[in-house]
């Protein structure tokens, strides 16, 4: 069985996420002369400019630098809802599938999910799922999109199915929260601002430890009064952070220098694609890539064997369901690294199928 040492002994072409990536040189360079202070008494002056710049790109008020994109999100439901609120969103986004149950945990709240279509639901699907007041039923407070959509490889929100969702929000009273920690990837494959994006939102999480490679952080932003209430739910949280300018520093970093090179990782992963689509077994339409997440389907449940033999050979990727496996291209990925990928998840699944190697 290939486990976590395996990964951190071998030299391996990692593609199970845009998490694993360590700082640029130039990135470490900044961190290393970062100014700091104490930021749970609002001190450090590198997070003050990293919140300040995140929340001048969204064109909203202010921002709160945070540990995780998690804590993000969950700061986010706690800050505009209550014990015994619901929050509708879609059944496999990264707030309701891979945040260990913290809306019920942290926030007491309720989720009504919606099927959407790779993480897409419509308006007619979020009007039809509110609830008639009354006193039985947990009233609708908040609900929440996730663009670009993790578990839908990594596809996008147009701008007018936001703006159609965004409308029955309005009608509502509801709050509406974006789970954007790939917004940026979203931007630079569709040429549309964040700010553009985030107009429709009362909150936003962005992420910095994906796309842009820094070491650890997300920011909550929204309103000043919003990001004030969040500021008491964050220590709450235990998330207060004290001399946090250190790798404040790495996301600022990120921030201004890596945004437009992601278009590079959405090439890359549109050259894996177009590869993979040619083994036999293999579902995959090279156009429903639109950013750096490749979701392969097999049409056998082996999907555990083929990424352990990528392993053996080189290639890490990260194995979701019985008949489906996702690479995901980072900042240290090169088109070399993909053109071997491409070949190496050809192998294995030929291997595993029983399929002659050449």
């Amino acid at each position: 069985i290939i486990g976590p040492d395996f990964f951190k002994k071998s030299k391996m072409i990692d593609l199970r996420s845009d998490t694993i990536t360590t700082p640029t040189a130039p990135m470490n360079e900044a961190m290393a002369q970062a100014t700091v202070g104490d930021d749970v008494f609002g001190e450090d002056p590198t997070v003050n400019q990293l919140q300040q710049r995140t929340a001048e790109i969204l064109d909203k008020e202010a921002a709160l630098y945070v540990c995780s994109g998690t804590m993000s999100n969950q700061l986010a439901v706690r800050t505009h809802t209550q014990a015994g609120d619901e929050v509708v969103l879609e059944q496999t986004s990264h707030i309701y599938f891979y945040e260990a149950g913290a809306t019920a945990a942290l926030s007491g709240v309720m989720c009504k999910t919606l099927q959407g279509q790779r993480g897409v639901f419509t308006a007619d699907q979020l009007k039809a799922a509110l609830r008639p007041p009354d006193q039985h039923a947990p009233p609708t407070r908040l609900v929440c999109i996730e663009n670009t959509h993790n578990r839908g490889g990594g596809s996008i929100w147009s701008i007018d199915q936001i703006a159609q969702v965004a409308e029955v929000a309005r009608q509502h009273d509801l709050y509406l929260h974006l789970d954007g920690a790939r917004l940026w990837n979203a931007a630079v494959a569709t040429g549309i601002s964040e700010k553009q994006y985030a107009q429709y939102f009362d909150s936003v999480s962005v992420c910095f430890s994906k796309g842009l490679g820094a070491p650890v952080g997300s920011a909550l932003v929204g309103s000043r009064a919003f990001i004030d209430r969040a500021h008491h739910f964050r220590k709450q949280f235990g998330g207060g952070m004290r001399q946090a300018g250190v790798i404040a520093a790495g996301a600022l970093y990120g921030l201004e220098n890596h945004r437009d090179r992601l278009a590079e990782d959405h090439a890359n992963a549109k050259v894996l694609a177009q590869a993979v689509a040619m083994v036999e077994g293999v579902e995959i339409d090279p156009d429903d890539v639109e950013t750096n997440i490749v979701r392969i389907r097999l049409s056998e449940p082996i999907s555990s064997q083929v990424v352990e033999q990528m392993a053996r050979q080189g290639v890490a990727a990260l194995a979701l369901e019985p008949d489906s496996f996702r690479a995901v291209v980072n900042l240290h990925i090169t088109r070399e690294d993909i053109i071997t990928a491409g070949q190496v998840i050809t192998d294995a699944i030929n291997t595993v199928r029983g399929v002659q190697v050449n």
